[in-house]
């Protein structure tokens, strides 16, 4: 299941976000935080944490090194 969660997420580091220019405020990536934080706590609770930190990445929000927990 953990696959089938990441494969999207696969194909978006692969084939998109190459094309787009790199603006990420955070390290890891958002992608790449969503896919470490769906393989180490699942779909669910995974995907809660990758959603949690898209809406952290905005203009007004923080920046820098944010690992997944």
């Amino acid at each position: 299941m953990k696959n089938i969660a990441v494969f999207p997420i696969l194909i978006y580091q692969y084939a998109i976000s190459p094309l787009i220019p790199r603006s990420c405020r955070y390290y890891p990536t958002c992608s790449q935080y969503t896919k470490e934080a769906i393989l180490k706590h699942g779909v669910l609770k995974g995907g809660w944490l990758g959603i949690k930190r898209i809406g952290r990445c905005h203009p007004w929000g923080g920046q820098g090194h944010d690992p997944v927990p």
